[in-house]
């Protein structure tokens, strides 16, 4: 009898000691599960902190990129307004009002026109070029007077081309080229002949004579 509770005890003993090992196992196993997710949701919300800080850089990088896009449907038409006024004030209608006011500009300026011959260059999609090859003579102070007048007037001149021809005592001959423009309809209804290419390559009159003006 004396011996049944001994074994009894040594059960006990056993059963716990198995009880104790099985808990510090799981104990273990749970600690390293809990320090593995740990790890694990670090990492992902690591990893999806970069990704958000990329898709940041690249939305600002675009919204540098489409900046300059802002207002871009009010700047076109702004442009095409200033466009249409461009061309109300500054391009004459017909060549009779180039050729009158050529003439309006030298007589004011105190100069003579000796000659003046119209061409025409090959029709663009808006405007048509108009050349006047003129020779003019007059003191120095209203050839200059004469020059500036074109540059500054509200048809649109353009000085292609100068060279001196001559000085006789204090008057100076010049011999001048200049462009400006008609629009294509009106340019082919002045019945102008074609600018030599010749012409237009070295700043000289033409070989072949436009409409001259005395």
């Amino acid at each position: 009898m004396s011996q049944t509770p001994s074994k009894w005890r040594e059960r006990l003993t056993s059963l716990l000691t198995l009880h104790y090992a099985g808990f510090g196992v799981l104990l273990a196993i749970t600690i390293v599960l809990g320090v593995r997710l740990g790890l694990d949701s670090a990492a992902i919300d690591s990893h999806a902190q970069q990704v958000l800080d990329s898709k940041q850089v690249q939305l600002k990088a675009l919204a540098l990129e489409t900046t300059p896009l802002h207002g871009l449907g009010k700047r076109v038409e702004k442009t095409r307004q200033e466009l249409r006024d461009f061309f109300q004030k500054r391009i004459p209608p017909s060549y009779s009002t180039i050729s009158s006011h050529f003439v309006d500009l030298a007589v004011q300026s105190g100069v003579r026109l000796s000659r003046v011959q119209y061409s025409q260059g090959p029709p663009g999609p808006d405007l048509t070029e108009i050349s006047m090859d003129a020779g003019i003579s007059g003191e120095y102070p209203q050839i200059m007077h004469f020059i500036n007048s074109l540059e500054r007037d509200q048809t649109f001149f353009v000085i292609r081309a100068m060279s001196l021809t001559g000085q006789q005592g204090g008057l100076v001959n010049l011999r001048l080229r200049v462009s400006t423009w008609l629009r294509p309809a009106d340019a082919a209804a002045s019945g102008l002949p074609l600018t030599p290419q010749d012409k237009n390559a070295q700043g000289a009159g033409p070989s072949n004579p436009g409409r001259e003006v005395e």
